[in-house]
């Protein structure tokens, strides 16, 4: 079915808002957290592992997918639901934040990026129409225009140049689409500066665009001044459409960024720091080395109904990670998945109950002090 977006809900004392889209594979509640599969899997859990801890949707990314397995393989399968065995929504990133990682081994011009790849040191072209394409070929339920994503600290002559760049990459994008059914967001520009941001802002949501994102943030940006840029994006663009904050964050980021009227999140931290011991609770971070944990029987978090919590203690996660078990950042993994999504199906409720701004002051208040990191993306 075609993609829709309904707004049920507005919170009273906050720009939260609670909505509901419809893809091709199934319906979305928002606020959204997307888990990170960025090669057709997320890190060391099977799919429906991911969907019994209650995601709806998945986040793959279009840079890696077409080096490897390649377009024609999926185009062989079927795309990337039956490749993976996920039933629900997918939606791929278009590939222009790797490239924006990659800056000794790409070459950017007006029609797109030549790189080499990683993996066989091969030279690719990737162009918005190219991007549209493999991400036709995967299947996804909601594309990302290519962009070009630069430091958010540049300066005003080059953010302009970024900016304008994404604008006539958004609209190729918009006119290599071929499946209506695809969704196809567009990436909101501007580094810090306001002003550039708005004309962004204005210039994407001119387009019939089924939804916009905020990119370029987490990119050498400092919270405080991601806290103010997403605040005022966020109120730039249009109601009746999705608005998606790109590889953010930190429980803290999604619970201020829902306040400010965000849509949807995706971030690679709940499985990266996992697989390095870090777990998020109730409380904030733990960090289940240490050892202080070595003995202890109590649960990773108390307040937390995922199996890891209650099935196994710290001192059996710490053993795990001592031993380089993998079974431990499996059960992190796990629960750090569980908690995000937990937080979204909360602020849900919140939002609902007309009592999101009070509900995020209180898990600030608990967290916050604990919890802050720079982003991560995929």
């Amino acid at each position: 079915m075609p993609f829709s977006f309904q707004l049920l809900s507005k919170d009273p004392d906050s720009r939260a808002r609670r909505g509901r889209f419809h893809t091709m594979h199934g319906v979305v509640e928002t606020p959204v957290f997307m888990p990170v599969g960025t090669r057709a899997t997320v890190t060391g859990l099977a799919p429906d592992e991911v969907r019994d801890l209650g995601a709806s949707i998945i986040l793959a990314n279009t840079y890696h997918l077409m080096l490897r397995p390649g377009p024609e393989l999926f185009r062989a399968v079927g795309g990337i639901h039956p490749f993976m065995k996920w039933p629900g929504p997918v939606l791929t990133d278009s590939g222009g934040y790797q490239i924006f990682s990659l800056p000794g081994s790409r070459t950017l011009s007006e029609d797109g990026a030549r790189f080499r790849s990683y993996i066989d040191n091969r030279v690719h072209e990737l162009t918005p129409e190219r991007s549209i394409q493999m991400q036709g070929a995967i299947g996804s339920d909601i594309m990302m225009v290519l962009d070009e994503c630069i430091d958010a600290t540049s300066d005003e002559p080059r953010v302009l140049a970024a900016m304008q760049r994404t604008h006539r990459w958004a609209l190729r994008s918009l006119a290599a689409r071929e499946n209506p059914e695809q969704a196809l967001f567009a990436i909101v520009q501007g580094g810090l500066l306001r002003e550039l941001r708005r004309q962004s802002a204005e210039f994407l949501g001119g387009h019939p665009f089924d939804g916009f994102a905020i990119g370029g943030l987490a990119v050498g940006d400092t919270r405080a001044q991601r806290e103010d840029m997403t605040a005022y994006i966020a109120d730039q663009l249009p109601q009746e459409r999705p608005r998606y904050l790109m590889g953010v964050g930190t429980p803290p980021d999604l619970l201020y960024a829902i306040g400010c009227g965000v849509d949807m999140f995706d971030c690679v931290l709940p499985t990266h720091l996992a697989w390095q011991g870090t777990a998020f609770t109730s409380t904030g971070r733990v960090r289940i080395t240490r050892s202080i944990n070595r003995t202890t029987e109590a649960p990773l978090d108390a307040r937390c109904s995922c199996s890891t919590c209650q099935s196994f203690s710290r001192a059996y996660l710490y053993h795990l990670m001592k031993c380089g078990e993998p079974l431990g950042p499996r059960l992190l993994s796990k629960h750090n998945i569980h908690h995000y999504l937990t937080l979204m199906q909360d602020a849900r409720a919140a939002i609902e109950a007309g009592s999101y701004a009070a509900f995020a002051r209180q898990r600030l208040s608990e967290i916050d002090r604990h919890d802050h990191a720079e982003g991560a993306r995929a």
